[in-house]
């Protein structure tokens, strides 16, 4: 196996279990949250060793496996409409017990497998716009469903991964700038006719947030503060005003790396992006040393997912992207995400192991 890759994963995850202690120190009633975090981390690591010894080329020689996985994926995002939880305006979770599961983030495996399938059978012919217009179409259906729950992060996340898929399939430059041509003009038409006020004002925000520093702008500023008042060395673990007084909203989630960035600092930063650096290096080696175009594909689509997601959340902790609401990976609480992230990279394991 890949000790490297899985050492650097553990080691962000320690992280954010380091920062999420420091948090409910301060606030004993998140106490569960921790708790959950840490089951969700051992059930994670588990299920990647054991994803790990099953056979990835399962995927690759079975077509129905893969469109089957995709498509009880959609059922489930259906099933959301109707049996969902409503957490922060979106409908986007199912109460099971102790857990709140959000499907979106296994709808992303379904969709890099189905992608690394599609793609890897038709590489030679990926002139053809048809290809792209089928791919397009398996990209649509998930993505309006998270539109409506709303989830405009998750929709972001997956569009990415798409387009960095086609990129490495070989899609023509031409074909390129038709797409993009035609992403500004669906992105006109949910401007107005889908996206919310809410949603739009989030959008707007980050290009000023001073405009409305007590409403919209509230949680990019106090995420831009933490980060300024880290300095260097930052104000040590569990010290961080910003994090601990709770001027910081969603510390342990959505702007978990504004508060390991206040309590560590510019180094704690440093450390965070050296650990994904390696974490991306060694799933495009994975890539490069695999045996065949499904399992290239698919790493490719992993490390596209980690790669959108860290930027987004990253740009938005700093002020430089809008707040969509999306975890940092590995490092911010959220069972889901987290549990998703560990089946891929169990996957990507399966890979390196029969390289």
């Amino acid at each position: 196996m890949d000790w490297i890759l899985i050492g650097s994963v553990l080691f962000l995850a320690f992280l954010g279990i380091l920062e999420l202690f420091a948090i409910v120190q301060n606030n004993p009633e998140m106490s569960i949250v921790f708790t959950k975090q840490l089951v969700s981390l051992f059930i994670g690591v588990s299920v990647m060793f054991a994803i790990a010894f099953f056979d990835y080329r399962f995927f690759k020689n079975n077509s129905y496996a893969a469109i089957i996985f995709y498509v009880l994926s959609l059922f489930v995002l259906i099933s959301l409409f109707f049996i969902g939880s409503d957490i922060r305006g979106a409908s986007a979770w199912i109460k099971v017990g102790f857990f709140s599961i959000e499907p979106v983030e296994f709808t992303k495996i379904a969709l890099i497998i189905l992608f690394a399938k599609y793609f890897s059978q038709r590489h030679v012919e990926m002139h053809r716009f048809s290809n792209i217009i089928v791919s397009g179409i398996y990209l649509a259906l998930p993505l309006i469903l998270v539109l409506m729950q709303p989830d405009l992060g998750s929709a972001i996340i997956i569009l990415g991964i798409w387009i960095f898929m086609m990129l490495v399939s070989g899609i023509s430059k031409k074909h390129l700038l038709i797409l993009a041509l035609l992403g500004i003009l669906v992105f006109s038409f949910a401007w107005t006719s889908v996206f919310l006020p809410y949603q739009k004002d989030r959008i707007m925000t980050f290009l000023n947030p001073y405009n409305d520093p007590q409403g919209a702008g509230y949680n990019v500023i106090q995420s831009m503060i933490a980060i300024g008042d880290g300095g260097f060395f930052g104000k040590g673990l569990g010290s961080g005003s910003q994090v601990q007084f709770g001027f910081l909203p969603e510390a342990h989630t959505d702007f978990m790396f504004a508060s390991v960035a206040e309590e560590f600092g510019f180094l704690g930063v440093i450390i965070i992006f050296s650990l994904l650096s390696i974490i991306m290096y060694r799933i495009i080696k994975t890539a490069i040393f695999a045996e065949n175009n499904f399992a290239r594909l698919f790493c490719v689509g992993v490390a596209s997912w980690i790669f959108v997601q860290i930027i987004i959340n990253a740009g938005m902790n700093l002020g430089i992207m809008p707040v969509t609401g999306i975890t940092f990976p590995f490092l911010s609480y959220g069972g889901s995400s987290l549990l998703s992230l560990f089946i891929a990279l169990g996957l990507i394991q399966s890979i390196k192991l029969r390289s």
